[in-house]
């Protein structure tokens, strides 16, 4: 119990260490309707706690704010009605000091809770933990695409980015002989739902690229013309790319003739031998295929993944529809709502990226967006078929 309430404090604490290079004001502001406010996200996790094992637990808890059951509630249709998503930057209030008098309201009543919890109540902890990381890399993700559209081009963070130095390295090859192969969770720790059940695929022999694609790479694709050449595009990524205006990924402006990138430091020179950051799966697959190659299957990224250079600092896109494992069944209740209702128009990334938290990734964590959203870390790992 002593560790669980270790990383229970560790994990709440890391939160707020992230709001807070983030004024009052941009915890409010909601930048577009996919991403929500910090201030939202703080108070989301939280109601988690509440919602799913404060309510319902015989410590005689007092709800801090019923109001808060709708208006932090993010898509968990058992529970009942939410304030709706594109609608959570007009959230001026409660204010940000009654989300922070929430969190400790919260925080109080688990410290009591944990230490005497049952076993069931515990993997609710486990799970909550693990969505509250999930919801830091999304704060991060969030600010960054929010400071990005002030013309003053804030920095969530002050100083330079450090050169890259993995990706620097010349791109070698691994092959893999295929055949059938076990991927997915098996085992006691921590999995979210969706990595299991283990189970067997059948590969053909493959190879995958030794580190991801990086932005000197990229940028040769882009001064071939392949933003204007539609025979590297899906259908779909093409009408993106003519109705979005897409010439670039995002983040990245041209400064005569060089090239300048926003990062959580603000503005800064492109690094070419950085990963490439911030395309969406359509960029990926035409980036891949300009180059003569592919993006890997999950299953061929989860087999290969020991023998590869410099994952965790880019989402690696697949080529893999994000669906239900075989025999996967979702977990009773409105915990059952977690990942399974979301399996349909997303594509599966691998890997974890510079905004994941330390210790939240593993081999078999799956994680998913549609094919045309960039605000996210997502990067380009290539791979070919040997046959």
């Amino acid at each position: 119990m002593d560790t669980i309430a270790r990383r229970f404090e560790t994990i709440r604490a890391h939160t707020e260490i992230l709001a807070a290079p983030l004024t009052p004001e941009d915890q409010c502001v909601q930048s577009m309707p996919d991403a929500s406010p910090a201030k939202w996200h703080r108070a989301h996790v939280t109601w988690f706690f509440e919602e799913f094992i404060l309510r319902s637990s015989r410590e005689n808890y007092r709800v801090f704010d019923e109001d808060f059951r709708f208006l932090f509630n993010s898509y968990y249709e058992a529970v009942g009605a939410r304030h709706p998503r594109p609608m959570r930057g007009l959230l001026t209030r409660p204010e940000a000091s009654r989300i922070a008098d929430y969190r400790a309201h919260v925080d109080e009543a688990m410290s009591r809770l944990l230490p005497r919890a049952p076993p069931d109540t515990m993997k609710l902890v486990e799970l909550g933990l693990h969505h509250e990381q999930q919801h830091q890399e999304l704060i991060l993700m969030d600010a960054k695409h929010l400071l990005s559209l002030n013309p003053l081009k804030p920095g969530y963070r002050a100083g330079p980015v450090a050169p890259s130095q993995g990706a620097a390295t010349p791109l070698a090859w691994r092959d893999f002989e295929g055949g059938l192969v076990e991927i997915g969770h098996n085992g006691e720790d921590f999995a979210f739902d969706n990595e299991g059940p283990r189970h067997r695929v059948w590969l053909e022999p493959f190879a995958l690229a030794s580190r991801p694609a990086n932005c000197r790479e990229y940028l040769a694709f882009i001064e071939d013309g392949g933003y204007r050449r539609p025979e590297f595009w899906l259908s779909a990524g093409w009408d993106c790319v003519n109705q979005r205006g897409w010439t670039a990924p995002l983040y990245w402006e041209q400064d005569g003739a060089s090239w300048r990138v926003f990062t959580l430091s603000g503005l800064q020179p492109l690094d070419p031998a950085a990963p490439v950051c911030h395309v969406s799966g359509f960029e990926a697959a035409a980036f891949a295929k300009w180059a003569g190659k592919r993006l890997p299957r999950e299953a061929e990224w989860e087999a290969g993944v020991s023998a590869l250079e410099d994952t965790g600092i880019v989402w690696e896109w697949t080529a893999s529809p994000y669906v239900a494992y075989p025999g996967y069944r979702e977990p009773a209740g409105a915990i059952g709502e977690y990942n399974g209702k979301f399996m349909a128009n997303q594509m599966v990334l691998r890997g974890g990226c510079s905004a994941t938290p330390a210790g939240h990734v593993r081999p078999t964590y799956r994680n998913f967006f549609p094919p045309d959203t960039r605000w996210m870390f997502g990067g380009i790992r290539l791979a070919e078929d040997l046959r």
